[in-house]
């Protein structure tokens, strides 16, 4: 689990989200689920669960991709401290997140990618990074 910048956002993989301890250690109040190949973690009951279930690749709805990035952004604007995972960590969570910190700031994409990336690993598949740009252009106003 690794914060990034000074953003109250840690990304992660399932194996952290079923980390209590460290959920609790790191002051997480919300863990958001990008992960549809994985069963749904049990939390506290103190916190917050939004589970959008994405796949690694090609075929996800654009209104789910939106929605996912959307929820991520106004959690970080509101300064709630949150976990964004899915199975590995490296894909679907850098890219969501990714998004999120752009809509926040208004930093391009690029520049929020690379502070992503500059927190750990990722390997983002093209066709999902695709289809993100994609959903986030379709919807903005």
């Amino acid at each position: 689990m690794r914060q990034v910048g000074e953003y109250p956002l840690w990304l992660g993989h399932v194996g952290d989200a079923r980390d209590m301890r460290a959920l609790c250690e790191a002051g997480i109040e919300a863990v958001v689920d990008l992960a549809l190949n994985e069963f749904p973690v049990v939390l506290t009951r103190e916190m917050a669960y939004c589970r959008f279930p994405l796949i690694d690749g090609g075929g996800n709805p654009p209104w789910m991709l939106y929605a996912a990035v959307n929820t991520v952004a106004r959690l970080v604007r509101c300064e709630v401290r949150t976990l964004l995972y899915c199975s590995a960590g490296i894909s679907r969570t850098p890219a969501v997140a990714a998004a999120a910190i752009a809509t926040v700031s208004d930093m391009p994409l690029e520049k929020s990618l690379a502070l992503v990336v500059k927190s750990g690993v990722a390997d983002i598949t093209p066709v999902l990074w695709k289809e993100l740009l994609e959903a986030i252009a379709d919807t903005d106003d």
